[in-house]
């Protein structure tokens, strides 16, 4: 079902949330939107497994952060439309009164998240652009949900194929050095061993740019921390669906979560 156009907002160009929503069957796309989609699936018909199991991976490295880190609160960075399960749902089956800030720089990502949330004092969507952290660790909406002085879940799900890799290490590196020892860094993108079949998709892709991130610079973004077992992995490994290799064609989600660690006491 085709969603409905919010005021202000520009329907007619395909758009990153949007996309994911139609991938995931959610409601809140549009024409242009579903048009580049079905591109895409001519080239992959298994795209849409791909974006579940990256909201299947958020999910389960959250509810671990909570339930073996005691992690309470979480900033979703890059958030996108709100997705079922969401990550308040997947932490709150572990901690109840769980927070969560639902941040993204698309505006039709933050008025649907604003409408759809439930009226919770423990979560919030603002718009925030994840590359710049300063804006949002000092932004006065976040400070209502949560604290920075104790350990937070750092989410960048589906991100790292949309940005360079020096964004995202200058953007990872500052949140971990504001984020307190205990905290853990959650982050997925997209992948595929084959460069011909990424340069296929990222030509056909034209909601953003796209960038194919080696396994070395992958793991750089988690400098600074350890990481969780099973370690850098595709998301099926790392929540135990299967020990297969990844597809040798197509894209699947290279993910991990790390926690970083305190200073050794002298």
């Amino acid at each position: 079902m085709a969603g409905s156009s919010p005021p202000g907002i520009d329907t007619s160009r395909p758009n990153v949330a949007r996309v994911n929503d139609y991938f995931l069957g959610g409601k809140d796309n549009f024409a242009a939107d579903r048009e580049l989609a079905g591109r895409l699936l001519t080239l992959d018909p298994g795209l849409p497994q791909w974006f579940r199991d990256n909201r299947a991976f958020i999910c389960a490295a959250v509810a671990r952060a909570a339930s073996e880190g005691g992690i309470a609160q979480f900033i979703d960075l890059g958030a996108g439309l709100p997705t079922r399960p969401s990550v308040h749902e997947a932490a709150r089956q572990h901690i109840a009164d769980a927070a969560v800030a639902y941040i993204d720089n698309d505006p039709i990502a933050v008025l649907h998240a604003q409408a759809l949330l439930p009226k919770d004092k423990g979560l919030i969507g603002f718009r925030a652009d994840l590359t710049d952290p300063a804006a949002v660790l000092t932004h006065p909406d976040l400070a209502t949900v949560i604290d920075l002085d104790r350990a937070v879940g750092i989410i960048l799900g589906a991100i790292t194929h949309l940005l360079p890799a020096e964004t995202l290490s200058r953007a990872t590196a500052s949140y971990l050095a504001s984020a307190p020892a205990g905290s853990w860094l959650i982050i997925s993108g997209g992948w595929s061993e084959d460069e011909e079949t990424f340069t296929s998709l990222r030509s056909a892709y034209t909601a953003a740019p796209t960038y194919r991130h080696g396994p070395e610079v992958f793991a750089s973004f988690f400098d600074g921390t350890e990481i969780v077992p099973p370690g850098i992995t595709e998301a099926n490994r790392w929540i135990g669906r299967h020990e297969s290799p990844p597809p040798a064609k197509g894209p699947y989600v290279r993910c991990a979560a790390g926690v970083k660690r305190g200073l050794a006491q002298p």
